[in-house]
């Protein structure tokens, strides 16, 4: 496919070339196996040499009129839209997302260039008092210089744009690392748009490679100063810890294990529509999918039959045809690993409403319930189309399953009474909760992130300025100061 291939390169200041590693990072279709692309790897050479463009390419973008770099992203903007047929083509294609996940994304990328448009113009000053008579504080904002951009494979067009066009909007210069599972949608595609768009030379760059070429260097490089991290939480902690050593700042949105809560007075048909979704969208690969789905044992009869019901009705198969709900799991590796856990899950004492098979990448739904306290699976995020039935007796059980959890990212109650939910939402140990909703949502002016095991720091709206700016406190004092010696 020649968007693939045309696309298949490093992009280091302001070049397309290929990279010097040894071997070839290859980019399939994970529904058919056909080859989209061969990528060779970038080394840690280029990698420094990524760095270095951006950081001589920042202090020039960073004295430019805000004004003429949201021109730039408004530019980016509109090559987007005219180019989402072909975008939604490649979701479609590299990472095996229905027209319906294709459509969700770059619904979203859209409204976050939108706000990314509005950041370059956001960063404010202060002016402070001082005890000191005569003196004048100012505080200005300044963009934090180069910021290193790691982005996962399940939303990459999405989540690479939403670090990456905040930190360009706020005068910084970028270097993405895609993942190597989605290195045209979440790597090069955001470096031809930009390109496309007038961005100057060096100030985002994209290297595709993989930690078996590169170790570390991406995160130890001494220019970068913020590190912005999507992905698991194992791999999370080894960056935090790393930049850490290193003293960089790290945005980190990890792993989730949600809980969507039917409490007993709730809308029943509803909760099973939202649960539905917020389980299976993206086959379940989003992090802030419905892993378990906690309903009051009131209901719960009446609940599981509907889920049950609805989820076997969902349509499993080719992503490029519009019918299609349940398309591939990334790989077969993510396919093999989450055929075995049902499995073994079913092994130690759960029952399986709906016990899905795979199919190559294809892995049809299950929906599973009977699990024991004490299950790992319970604790755990899931990252494919495998439900979990809790059920529960009133509020306060329900609040403490939902906490039993190492990860603290999204979660929803659901219940005819508004306040009610807002109060079990309190309680939950999560930084996003949806009431009367589903658990999968991301707005650009609402801070995002969570609690635990899923992260640190927020991103969107005021966030993004302060994950990709820094303070820089300038005293001017206007009369003579006095001195002890």
């Amino acid at each position: 496919m020649s968007f693939f291939t045309d696309l298949a390169h490093q992009y280091i200041d302001g070049e397309w070339r290929p990279g010097k590693g040894s071997w070839d990072i290859i980019d399939f279709n994970p529904f058919d196996g056909e080859k989209l692309a061969s990528i060779p790897v970038a080394t840690a050479e280029e990698v420094d040499q990524a760095y270095r463009a951006a950081e001589r390419a920042q202090q020039a973008w960073a004295d430019t009129n805000p004004y003429a770099r949201r021109t730039v992203l408004e530019k980016a903007l509109r090559i987007v839209e005219e180019r989402e047929p072909e975008i939604a083509a490649a979701i479609v294609a590299e990472l095996g997302g229905t027209h319906l996940k294709a459509a969700f994304e770059l619904h979203l990328a859209k409204e976050f260039l939108r706000e990314a448009i509005q950041l370059a113009l956001r960063p404010a000053g202060q002016i402070l008092p001082s005890p000191t008579e005569g003196k004048e504080n100012r505080v200005y904002r300044v963009p934090v210089g180069v910021v290193g951009v790691i982005s996962p494979f399940n939303f990459p067009f999405l989540l690479s744009l939403k670090s990456v066009a905040p930190a360009l909007a706020l005068g910084n210069a970028v270097v993405l690392k895609p993942h190597q599972n989605t290195p045209i949608c979440g790597g090069t595609l955001l470096a031809k748009v930009f390109e496309d768009a007038g961005l100057p030379a060096g100030l985002l760059n994209v290297v595709v490679t993989d930690i078996a070429e590169i170790g570390d260097t991406l995160l130890e490089h001494p220019v970068p100063q913020v590190i912005s991290f999507t992905g698991s939480d194992k791999v999370g902690r080894h960056v935090a810890t790393v930049c850490a050593a290193n003293l960089k700042r790290v945005v980190l949105e990890l792993g989730g294990n949600s809980a969507l809560i039917v409490l007993d007075d709730a809308d029943v048909e509803y909760a099973v529509d939202a649960a539905v979704f917020s389980r299976y969208v993206h086959q379940g690969q989003v992090c802030m999918a419905a892993n378990r789905i906690l309903v009051d044992r009131a209901v719960e009869a009446e609940f599981t039959e509907k889920f049950v019901a609805k989820v076997a009705s969902l349509t499993v198969g080719d992503p490029a045809d519009p019918a299609t709900q349940i398309g591939p799991l990334i790989n077969s590796s993510q396919a093999e690993s989450i055929s075995r856990l049902v499995d073994e899950t079913v092994e130690s004492g759960a029952t399986a409403l709906l016990h899905g098979r795979a199919d190559g990448n294809l892995v049809s739904p299950s929906v599973l319930t009977g699990l024991p306290a004490d299950s790992p699976v319970l604790r755990q995020e899931i990252f494919g189309p495998v439900a979990l039935i809790v059920p529960f007796d009133g509020e306060d059980e329900a609040v403490r399953i939902a906490n039993d959890t190492p990860y603290g990212l999204s979660g929803a109650v659901h219940t005819g009474n508004i306040e009610r939910g807002v109060r079990v939402g309190q309680r939950i140990h999560t930084g996003m909760i949806h009431i009367n909703d589903g658990t999968v949502h991301d707005e650009p002016i609402v801070p995002f992130g969570g609690e635990k095991g899923s992260g640190l720091g927020r991103l969107n709206g005021e966030s993004m300025v302060e994950a990709f700016t820094t303070q820089k406190w300038i005293s001017v004092q206007h009369g003579r100061s006095q001195f002890p010696f």
